[in-house]
C-alpha cells in the first residue's frame, strides 16, 4: 500500500493488515472535540497524557482520515497494540507538521 507523503499519510499494521492514518483537518476537529480541547494549544497539551480511550479517539480519527472508516468503527474490536499505535499516532502528527 503506497502512502501521499505530501498529504502526511503513514502507514500502520493494524487487524491484520497495512492501515492508512493522516491527520486531515476533520480528523483535527475530530480530535479536538473529543478530547474536549478548544484550540491546538490545549490539544498539545492533552496528547501529552492520553488514556487508552483517548488514544483508540485519536487513532479512530486518523484511521478515517486516511480512509479506513470501517475498522475506524470498528476500532475497539481489533486486535491493536498500545505500542504500535501510540507511535503511529505520533507519526501521524509529525508528517502533517
Amino acid at each position: 500500500m503506497a502512502t501521499n507523503g505530501m498529504r502526511g499519510e503513514v502507514l500502520m499494521s493494524l487487524a491484520g493488515a497495512e492501515r492508512r492514518l493522516c491527520l486531515t483537518l476533520g480528523a483535527l476537529a475530530e480530535i479536538e472535540t473529543a478530547l474536549g480541547c478548544d484550540g491546538l494549544a490545549s490539544l498539545a497539551e492533552r496528547m501529552r497524557s492520553l488514556s487508552a480511550v483517548d488514544l483508540t479517539v485519536v487513532l479512530a480519527a486518523l484511521l478515517r482520515g486516511g480512509g479506513e472508516e470501517v475498522l475506524a468503527s470498528g476500532l475497539a474490536q481489533a486486535p491493536v497494540d498500545a505500542r504500535e499505535a501510540a507511535e503511529a499516532v505520533a507519526r501521524a502528527f509529525a508528517a502533517a507538521a
